[in-house]
């Protein structure tokens, strides 16, 4: 649709040139206008006259009404005039000559951009705290971000995946206490993470204790905690050799999850990292006469941009996440030299970003612009906030599991046996996850409902899936395309085509707003396009051999910008389900 877009602008430039020459607008002013009607049938394409009033000293009417009979294009099929809107349908024949093959040719390239080549773009995402499993309040930042990752990549941009692990801080002083009170080297082997998780719950449930069952609040177990983590933070090797076994257990239970989603880092670089590169920073803002003192912490004072003091280092000399952020920017910054950092977390740290992102500006950092933070709502289950100090969490792996065994199920019952059953079990499983998911706008609060989430029906992932794995079938059981035929012969054929043709634009947009719900909408509409197309078309029992050579080559072109979409939002192609 971009390439249309272009012809169509290009050729209302002409028209309204021959009506005016002096108006001062141009093609790319006029392409950015130009808009989608309301009801299909009014055209495919609207152009708003109004725009054009001042400067042709013409009402809106009589600029449409002007322009009917001056604008022509090969790509333009018919131009009406309504209410002082250029209604534009779309040749198919155009479609049938530029567009379909144009699809075909590109293959697995159709619809990808070039304005990101030659940039560099840092991803920061899913990032789970050292020694917690992945339960589905995780599931956003890894997929909103991997998708984020996908997308830059498809318009051209170097990519460098960061998965900035939360190893470092007072939960460990905490582990590492519970593990000397009820631990075992052999318990944790054998238990994995799981069994640290219950370490640290027992331990967090010790120190705040319960009124109502008379269990009193043990801070002893606080103050124990806090002398661990400062042991940690002071080089103690013993600890050191605890924090890096938490460490290993914790990654190679992560590493299962990102297998079944098809993710990769180029990074594990947590914030241990970053340890010994804050007091640079810190002094850095001490140069700048940026830290306050403000009862006894150390604080950037933010009220001149209406934001509470970003907080550098507590009373004790302790430093905070901002630090540690600020550090990583300049060591990434220096490291990678991104045109662009991305941050993809809950919308609850807001204002964590908004703060140490002025103090880098502060600090006179001329890369302060480059850095993004893209937030998303938050995940609860049955209404209730995720935690996993009190162990309300549904774990991922269950999830999915849960998932796998249910397509599983559904395909015995459909006596649809492949040697490869498990495979697209957790193909689709997984699928109907990520999908349910990136349905919504990121910002959107999700109530996780197992229900819904694995609801095979209506709109979701095992629906685009299969919808996939039928073009699939249709070719395979053809023999193939033969990537040349090709000719419009009813509305079903068209409404396909004019819907392929918009993905590199949803590529771009969803770009733009950092949004992978644009992506998955799109999926929707090109599996009810093409199911409309495969039900109202006879393909196979065509009667004349250059329509269902024709067809054959729609099916090709619906799979292709199937398959591409697919990839940008961590779906996988299955040929079966």
């Amino acid at each position: 649709m971009q390439t249309i877009k272009k012809r169509v602008a290009e050729a209302i430039l002409a028209g309204v040139n021959r009506l005016n020459a002096e108006h001062g607008f141009g093609a790319e002013e006029i392409a950015e206008l130009l808009e989608y009607p309301p009801d299909p049938a009014m055209g495919d394409l609207a152009f708003p006259c109004f725009r054009l009033s001042r400067a042709l000293r013409r009402s809106p009417v009589q600029i449409a009404e002007a322009l009917v009979g001056l604008v022509r294009d090969e790509a333009i099929g018919s131009v009406t005039a309504v209410g002082g809107y250029l209604n534009i349908m779309i040749a198919g024949a155009y479609l049938a000559s530029d567009v379909v093959p144009e699809i075909l040719e590109k293959g697995d390239r159709y619809g990808a951009q070039s304005f990101g080549e030659g940039k560099k773009v840092v991803l920061d995402y899913s990032s789970p705290n050292v020694a917690k499993p992945f339960h589905i309040g995780h599931l956003g930042t890894t997929v909103i971000g991997h998708s984020l990752r996908k997308l830059h990549e498809f318009a051209g941009y170097d990519c460098f995946g960061i998965n900035y692990l939360g190893d470092w801080g007072t939960q460990f002083g905490k582990l590492i206490t519970a593990y000397r009170l009820w631990g075992s080297r052999e318990m944790v082997e054998e238990g994995g993470i799981d069994k640290l998780v219950e370490l640290y719950v027992r331990i967090n449930n010790a120190i705040k204790g319960d009124a109502e069952k008379g269990i009193p609040a043990r801070d002893d177990l606080a103050d124990a905690s806090r002398a661990e983590f400062h042991k940690l933070e002071t080089g103690d090797e013993e600890n050191l050799a605890l924090w890096r076994w938490f460490v290993e257990i914790s990654l190679k239970e992560y590493e299962k999850t990102y297998k079944q989603l098809g993710i990769t880092f180029d990074s594990y670089l947590g914030e241990s990292f970053y340890t010994d590169k804050m007091p640079a920073q810190i002094q850095k803002l001490r140069e700048k006469n940026l830290l306050k003192i403000d009862d006894g912490a150390s604080i950037v004072d933010l009220s001149d941009y209406n934001m509470p003091p970003c907080l550098i280092l507590k009373r004790d000399g302790s430093t905070l996440y901002p630090t540690r952020d600020i550090a990583a920017a300049v060591y990434r910054k220096e490291t990678y030299h991104f045109d662009k950092a991305i941050y993809v977390t809950s919308a609850q740290q807001c204002l964590h970003f908004a703060q140490w992102f002025k103090v880098v500006e502060l600090m006179g950092y001329p890369w302060y612009g480059e850095l993004v933070h893209v937030p998303y709502g938050t995940v609860s289950l049955n209404g209730e906030k995720l935690a996993t100090r009190t162990g309300n969490v549904v774990l991922l792996r269950d999830l999915f599991a849960l998932a796998i065994e249910k397509v599983k199920g559904i395909r015995r019952e459909k006596g649809q046996i492949a040697e490869n059953d498990d495979e697209i079990a957790e193909a689709v499983g997984v699928g109907a996850i990520v999908f349910y998911y990136l349905s919504n706008n990121r910002m959107k609060d999700i109530n996780f409902v197992m229900d819904e989430a694995l609801n095979f029906d209506g709109n979701t992932g095992p629906y685009v899936q299969y919808t996939y794995a039928r073009a699939c079938s249709v070719l395979s059981k053809a023999g193939g395309n033969d990537g040349k035929t090709v000719r419009i012969t009813c509305e079903e054929e068209a409404a396909l085509v004019k819907t392929l043709c918009r993905f590199g634009e949803k590529v771009c947009a969803a770009i733009a707003d950092y949004e992978p719900s644009m992506i998955t909408r799109f999926i929707l509409d090109v599996a009810a396009a093409f199911n409309r197309f495969y039900h109202n078309c006879p393909i196979h029992t065509a009667e004349d051999a250059d329509v269902r050579a024709s067809r054959l080559n729609l099916t090709a072109a619906a799979k292709t910008v199937l398959g591409n979409a697919f990839d940008l939002i961590c779906l996988r192609r299955t040929e079966k389900v």
